[in-house]
């Protein structure tokens, strides 16, 4: 009897000693994979269906632990070139004149289908063609790409880039600096615009993409590093399958995601994320078959922009840019 009853008991410690190794098996092999995805600004409506992604948890089912890094010294692109970070926000127009300087950035999805950027001034300043830029201030250096720009605005409407005086207003609130240094700046309609809406100030818009095609980039867009995309093309195609997700959540339920994006950034100003968000959610995907997608075209054609201002090479290869294979069907 007692032999018997020693060995009952030593097939129970065998089963329980086993529950516990699967136990412990299943947990390891449940642990998410930790994901580091890089902000180019602050957090705004740009972003919020990464922040609806991390809140419903559609990273989550497909194993991703995301940590979201708010903006510091070193921007987006380089961090995920040099792989310390796995994806980040970046824009077309910045992504291509990284590539043309050798940093290996590819962009997976398009966040925005058009650029909503423009140059914003006060309605009493009567800025609404590019002619009446003529000795206006501008808030901003202008770089090569900014110069580029500004005289592709400019053909035909007898205003050249010299009568025009470019001031620097660096981190300056933008709402200050017009009524006190400058007469217009580049600002986003979806935020700053919609701000200008909130505070009763009156702007007039002159849209970029309204003057050249080759000036309506894709931005914001998604980017990650040619070698994780050689690495490991599944994860990458989890993480965006996640962030599509949320982004089609934000399309459909703008106030709900808009709560989301409050609720996770509690410094921003509420009612600014509310409208804002009620102004960018139909934008995301626009006029486009489905959200994310990138057109080669579109490509080709800020390529010829940019390659007849000397920006980038004549070689630039569009095809390594960007691609769509990881996004849903």
């Amino acid at each position: 009897m007692r032999k018997s009853l020693v060995v009952l008991v030593s097939i129970l410690m065998l089963v329980i000693v086993a529950c516990r190794t699967d136990d412990e098996s299943s947990n390891e092999s449940s642990e998410l994979r930790k994901v580091n995805f890089a902000l180019d600004w602050m957090p705004n409506t740009n972003h919020t269906g990464i922040y609806v992604a991390k809140e419903k948890g559609y990273f989550e089912e497909l194993g991703l632990d995301v940590d979201i890094l708010l903006p510091g010294e070193v921007d987006s692109g380089q961090l995920v070139a040099t792989r310390k970070a796995d994806f980040g926000i970046n824009y077309q127009e910045s992504l291509m004149m990284a590539r043309n300087e050798g940093l290996p950035l590819v962009s997976i999805t398009a966040i925005m289908q058009h650029n909503t950027a423009g140059y914003a001034s006060p309605v009493e300043k009567n800025i609404t063609k590019p002619a009446d830029l003529a000795g206006k201030v501008y808030g901003a250096n202008l770089s090569p790409l900014g110069e580029a720009t500004m005289k592709k605005m400019m053909e035909g409407s007898g205003v050249g880039i010299d009568d025009i005086k470019a001031t620097n207003i660096g981190d300056s609130d933008f709402f200050v600096a017009i009524q006190r240094d400058i007469d217009f700046s580049l600002v986003f309609q979806g935020w700053t615009g919609i701000e200008a809406e909130i505070r009763d100030v009156d702007l007039n818009m002159m849209y970029l993409k309204d003057y050249a095609e080759g000036l309506d980039y894709y931005t914001p867009i998604i980017a990650t590093s040619e070698a994780l995309i050689e690495e490991d093309p599944a994860f990458v195609k989890d993480f965006i399958h996640a962030v599509v997700k949320g982004y089609e959540f934000t399309i459909e339920n703008p106030a709900e995601a808009a709560e989301i994006l409050i609720e996770q950034v509690p410094d921003l100003n509420e009612e600014l994320v509310r409208e804002s968000q009620e102004w960018l959610s139909p934008r995301y995907q626009d006029d486009a078959e489905r959200f994310g997608i990138q057109e080669k075209v579109r490509y080709e054609k800020v390529r010829d922009f940019m390659r007849d201002n000397d920006i980038i090479e004549e070689d630039f290869d569009v095809d390594k840019a960007f691609t769509n294979e990881f996004l849903p069907e």
